[in-house]
């Protein structure tokens, strides 16, 4: 079995879909805006498309925080102020860590078999908070999240200062655990190390590695 697991957090380890809708909902609410379960919707589709963006080099961190709510205003018809609705949403989005069923114990059998890093885009202060408020927090040996880190997963620059910063760092004893294809899997490809894609459902034409749950993960853990 590897002894070196390095695991993505959001929709891994965390219910970030989850967070996002009802921390979206609480925000426009908040800010005299209707909103309903079709706008969280949207919001997430164009979240993700920013978050790609951003994972390709095409955008930063602190465009996309606005520009998802600029993009979300406009398409609601509606005026509103991009910026502190994306305030108000980046500050509430701590008191919404929710670990999917399992994660903990799943973390404490990886962190009982070898050291666990934490490798995750996001902000730093949300990104720690959210990990330490889901009871994340101590089975991992360190998290590399990018803002800390100065460049986003999957870059290269990003893989370069894992694999530095990782004592006694072993390609053939390390496994990546993730659920997206254009961060996690390249991310791996580029560190030289098994991927193990973590997601509900096969994706089509996707022939590597996959669990659909942690039990998964563990039993192709020990074939590995």
């Amino acid at each position: 079995m590897k002894n070196l697991f390095l695991l993505d957090v959001d929709d891994t380890l965390l219910d970030f879909h989850r967070a996002e809708r009802e921390q979206l909902i609480a925000t426009l609410r908040e800010h005299g805006i209707p909103a309903d379960e079709h706008t969280a919707d949207r919001f997430h589709v164009i979240n993700d498309s920013l978050w790609k963006k951003l994972e390709r080099g095409e955008t930063t961190r602190a465009r996309l925080v606005v520009e998802r709510f600029e993009i979300l205003l406009a398409e609601l018809g509606v005026d509103g102020d991009a910026q502190a609705l994306a305030k108000s949403f980046f500050e509430g989005m701590p008191a919404r860590a929710y670990a999917y069923d399992g994660a903990i114990g799943f973390l404490r059998t990886l962190a009982d078999s070898g050291r666990v890093y934490a490798v995750t885009n996001g902000a730093k202060a949300l990104q720690r908070r959210r990990i330490a408020a889901a009871g994340l927090a101590p089975y991992f040996t360190d998290l590399f999240i990018s803002e800390e880190v100065g460049h986003n997963k999957p870059s290269e620059e990003y893989v370069r200062y894992v694999l530095t910063h990782i004592s006694d760092f072993s390609r053939q004893s390390a496994v990546y655990v993730g659920d997206s294809l254009t961060s996690d899997m390249v991310c791996a490809e580029r560190m030289g190390v098994d991927f193990i894609l973590y997601r509900p459902e096969r994706p089509d034409g996707y022939t590597g590695l996959y669990a659909r749950d942690y039990s998964d993960v563990l039993r192709l853990l020990r074939s590995l």
